[in-house]
């Protein structure tokens, strides 16, 4: 694709950035066949070939409107297309750019910028958030039906952890939301890890991962976080702590893209290499330990489970089979469903800010997930579970709770 970056952007690093990301793209549209907004409004302008378009004339000085705003907002930044494109075209780096380059130019109307506010102040704080879910449910009878459905009722309740210890060490990322929303998580692993004679560190003082404010163009707060987890986590390294691990793809994720955000900073570039590369996911880490511990472990060999591939994990880190095959080497009967690619709707802040389409697309998901009536849902990521559930009469959970009831004794 040939471009005519304007004077403004065109020796900046995001131009350099963006022109090295637009010559990749040969205009073929395979991308649009992959991508779940285009599938679902037939929109040019809603698929990635048609916002690469939109992206590169703003770049290169033309006309802009909020209609080229709200097109760039539809997207879930899923990366399908990306596993899709033969070109190798990173699209997800250029909406970067794109998003951030608008949001400069036209501002937005104010309830929504205050939405996105209360977003970024709110869910990336742990302590904050359980306080205010804690305060939802016991006002939960008295909302409205779809706040209502939003407050997932408490079906977990915190056990206390013995701390255990062994020469293998990981850090274990905590998460914003995800030790209220669903404890269990965090704990199986521990309790999993332990037996496998593995520690988990928690720690103390670690902040969001950043992901949330990095999505919803808060650049400078999401790369604060960025850094005092670097600040935080590289010192254990250095001890020997052999991975973090992330239990919940979409943090994963963000950790993974540390070295990509951070690596025209020159004194944290290096640092965000070594951390990105440290950090896993749950399922690509035990996917590498000894089997035979793990059989004698897990719970689930009858059930009918099918299982949910986030977005973050297929698409964002590459790990595209790598659950379901530990699972099915496990002895678990897992049913694959049809378009496992397609995004189920939550894509982090994505189901408050596009309710319509995330909830046509949920729709459709629960739809495919359910045809081989299973007993089980099962995902790899904490904000797809509590989205699905919403309207799912199947139990959705974590797959690592496949491990709860051997990994508890």
């Amino acid at each position: 694709m040939k471009t005519e970056l304007s004077d403004a952007v065109r020796d900046t690093p995001e131009g350099r950035r963006a022109d090295a990301v637009l010559r990749k793209c040969v205009h073929c549209g395979f991308c649009n066949a992959t991508c779940p907004t285009y599938q679902l409004l037939g929109d040019e302008l809603d698929g990635p070939r048609g916002r690469i378009y939109l992206i590169k004339s703003l770049l290169e000085g033309n006309d802009y409107s909020r209609e080229t705003q709200r097109h760039l907002d539809r997207c879930l930044t899923c990366r399908s297309c990306e596993t899709t494109c033969p070109s190798g075209v990173e699209y997800n780096r250029l909406l970067e750019i794109g998003r951030a380059h608008i949001d400069q130019k036209i501002a937005r109307p104010w309830p929504q910028a205050m939405q996105r506010r209360l977003l970024t102040l709110v869910l990336p704080r742990r302590a904050l958030f359980t306080a205010l879910l804690g305060l939802g449910r016991v006002c939960r009878p008295l909302l409205p039906a779809r706040l209502r459905s939003m407050i997932p009722v408490r079906r977990y309740s915190p056990r206390k952890q013995t701390a255990s210890r062994h020469q293998r060490r990981v850090i274990l990322l905590q998460g914003c939301v995800q030790p209220a929303l669903s404890p269990d998580i965090n704990q199986v692993t521990e309790r999993l890890l332990d037996r496998l004679g593995i520690a988990c560190i928690k720690v103390t003082g670690e902040s969001c991962c950043g992901a949330l404010q990095h999505h919803l163009g808060d650049l400078a707060a999401a790369r604060r976080a960025m850094k005092n987890n670097i600040d935080r986590w590289q010192p254990l390294l250095d001890q020997g702590a052999e991975a973090i691990l992330s239990t919940a793809s979409g943090c994963g994720l963000m950790v993974k893209d540390y070295a990509e955000v951070l690596q025209d900073d020159a004194d944290y570039a290096d640092k965000a290499r070594r951390v990105s590369e440290a950090c896993m996911d749950i399922g690509e880490y035990l996917a590498q330990q000894e089997t035979d511990t793990l059989q004698r472990l897990v719970t689930a060999r009858h059930e009918r489970l099918v299982f949910q591939a986030p977005c973050t994990l297929q698409h964002g880190q590459r790990q595209s089979g790598t659950v379901e095959a530990l699972l099915t080497r496990l002895g678990v009967r897992l049913t694959i469903p049809r378009d496992p690619h397609l995004c189920c709707g939550s894509a982090g802040t994505y189901s408050i800010l596009e309710p319509e389409i995330s909830e046509r697309l949920r729709r459709d998901k629960l739809h495919k997930l359910g045809s081989s009536g299973p007993d089980m849902i099962l995902t790899a990521n904490i904000g797809c579970q509590m989205h699905l559930q919403q309207a799912s009469a199947i139990p959705v959970r974590h797959w690592i709770s496949l491990f709860e009831e051997e990994a508890g004794q």
